[in-house]
This record gives structure tokens, sequence and C-alpha cells, in this order.
């Protein structure tokens, strides 16, 4: 596929200093320059996963990047700001060399590089740069550099507009982010049904909670069913559960089971109860999966199954506590998945202008690892 379909693109990003970027979200008001090198290194970590899928080189359509092609522009990026932020360092007022992101991608055939390679040397680059950041002395943060057009940039403002530039293209492949979450679990899901499907005492006590105000007999809609403990535990305190998963090896074995089992993303596909064709769901449950949702994603997921619910309907959601997102290969996955974490405040909001009406957030621990949870209990309006 040729790389002259691409169009280029020549737009003047640095208005993205002054106010929220509406595609990926970021806001530079928020950041401060201590956080720089951590956000580039977390970054780099999702362009690690990414480049493992077996499709990367493909591009989603003629006129985007595919994600190889982006990983290596964003081991560029990471090359340039390095440069640059030197140079603003040891000289006064330096002007930047020009650079041609489309050019580059062109000549060094972006689109023909090894994964592995691109992957390799996209961390050493992030690493590089986030040690560049980590060095600069407190008060060298106010130091210019220029482009050739006369833009002006301080140590700090290229800092924060060099973290748009990654975050937006990690935005710009963030269905290959996901697709890298579910392959992690599809190939490691037996392993997690072995570790997971023990009794929980904790898990027992929510799904009876959940049972007494959804009613005997309430039908169900159970996002990231797993290998089908939640919703065993559902069963036995006496709802109706449609088992649904998003990674189809958990599919198989719930299936394998004996148990009739969906594979459904809740962002895109259809919710409809294939049991009760037209008839909403009286409660939905959804334990420790849409932590793995994009952020920016979450309220359209919340919105959607919102509608699929009756008005009155209870909604049982679980989500990592804390800051940012990050990967993972901890417990019996041992390949990265990407979570998504929430504080209640920002959580409260979402729900609330999703059509629910929280009506209980529960901070707890996980007996297993002690990671901080919110337990969160909403009703449709």
């Amino acid at each position: 596929m040729s790389e002259a379909t691409i169009e280029p693109d020549t737009k003047d990003w640095t208005w993205v200093l002054d106010q929220p970027c509406p595609e990926c979200g970021f806001e530079a008001s928020a950041v401060t320059v201590d956080r720089i090198p951590s956000v580039i290194r977390d970054n780099a970590t999702t362009w690690e996963a990414v480049l493992t899928l077996a499709y990367v080189a493909a591009r989603p359509e003629p006129s985007t990047w595919s994600p190889l092609e982006y990983a290596a522009h964003v081991r560029d990026v990471h090359r340039i700001f390095d440069l640059r932020v030197q140079m603003m360092l040891d000289q006064d007022d330096p002007t930047f060399p020009n650079w041609d992101q489309d050019e580059t991608a062109v000549a060094e055939r972006y689109g023909e590089q090894d994964p592995a390679t691109v992957a390799g040397e996209l961390l050493e680059a992030a690493e590089s740069v986030a040690e560049r950041y980590d060095s600069v002395p407190p008060g060298a943060w106010s130091r210019r550099g220029f482009r050739s057009n006369g833009s002006e940039f301080t140590v700090e403002s290229i800092g924060v507009y060099h973290l748009h530039d990654i975050v937006h293209h990690a935005w710009d492949v963030r269905a290959a982010v996901a697709r890298a979450t579910v392959e992690a679990y599809d190939a490691h899901a037996a392993a997690y049904r072995d570790s997971t499907f023990a009794r929980d005492d904790l898990v027992l006590e929510q799904a009876r909670a959940f049972a007494g105000v959804v009613g005997e007999g309430g039908r169900v809609l159970e996002i990231g069913s797993g290998p089908g403990r939640d919703a065993a535990s559902l069963e036995s305190a006496g709802l109706s559960v449609r088992r649904t998963d998003v990674t189809p090896a958990f599919v198989d074995l719930l299936r394998e089971a004996g148990h009739a089992a969906d594979v459904l993303d809740p962002l895109t596909d259809d919710l409809d109860d294939p049991q009760r064709p037209g008839t909403p769901y009286d409660g939905v449950w959804a334990s420790a999966c849409l932590l793995h949702v994009e952020r920016g994603d979450v309220p359209t997921v919340l919105s959607r199954l919102a509608d699929a619910t009756r008005a009155g309907g209870n909604l049982a959601l679980s989500l990592k506590e804390g800051d940012g997102e990050a990967w993972s290969t901890h417990g019996s996955v041992g390949a990265p998945r990407r979570f998504v974490y929430w504080r209640e405040p920002a959580l409260r909001e979402v729900l609330e202008s999703a059509g629910w009406r929280v009506t209980g957030v529960r901070s707890s621990r996980s007996a297993r690892d002690g990671q901080p949870w919110l337990d969160v209990t909403a009703v449709r309006r």
C-alpha cells in the first residue's frame, strides 16, 4: 500500500497548549513538568503492546497510517524532541532544524519496518527523552527555542506539546490498543479461569445485594462475564443472566460449560436481548471489565447500557481506583493488558450524564492483591 495515499498533516497543533484537544481529550493545563517523564514512559508501553499484534502493519483504510507506521513516527518524535530540548538547554534561543514528518515516513518506509525492532527503538528513544526531561534544572524550564517559522517554545511548553503528540497518536490507534488487551485474555483464558473461579465472598455478597434490588427472576445483562464466576453467583441469587464478553476465548469456555454466551462489545454491538427482543434489561452487571475501556469511550458505553435498561433498572459497576492508565502483566495473564483508573468524582459525573442516578460508591481493596477498587451502584433514570 503506497505511502502516497496519506494526506500530509500541515495543521499547526500549537493551539493544544491553550485549549483541550476535542479528539484525544488531552488538557495541557492539567500537565505539570514533573509528570512529563512518567507519561512518556507509560505511553511507550502502549506501543510495545500494540506492536505485538499480528496485523500491526495493516492500515485501517488507505488514507490512515497503520499502527506500525504510527509507532515508527512516535519513535522519531521522541528522537526529534530529545534533540530540541538538548539544544534549548545548551544554547541560547536556538532555531530548530526543520523536520518533515510525512516525508520521513515515506523515505524511511515506516510501513515496512520490523515491528519488534521499532518497539525496541521506541522504548529506547522514550527512555532517552524522559531522562532528558528528568535532567532539566529547576530554573531552566523557561529557556526558549524557535521553529524556523518563528513559533516560540519554552522547555516546559515543548514538553507539554510533545506529550500531546504521543498521547494523541495512542488515541489514533485505540482500536489496536483494545485488541491487544483482548488478545492477552484470549491467549490466557483457561489460566485466568483457573485462578479466579474460586468462591469470592465479597462477590457473593454484592450479587445478593444486587438481586435484592433487581428483584427475583430479573433479567440481567452481564458485561465482561469472563469465565463465569459472577454469573454463577448472580444466578444463585435468583437472577436470569445473559453472559457476554468481548474476548472470544471466554465465550468459548462458557459455552463448553453448557451456558449460552455471546461475544459482545458494549461500545459498538447491538445490546438487544436475543431471548427477549425489544424488552429492556432489569439490570446490568459490569464488574472489573470497563476498566479496559478507553476513558473517552466510557460515557458512550454507559449511555448505551442505560438505553438498554428499563427505567428504574439497576447497575452494578466496579473499576480500579486511581489516576491515569497503565499496562500490567500481573496475575495469570502473562501478556500486557491496559487498565484505566478512575476517581469517584469523575466517575459520578460520567454516570449521571449517561442517564444513571448513583445510589452508592464504596471503596474496597482486593483480598488477593490489595489493589483499590470503586464499587458503584446506580439506578436508570
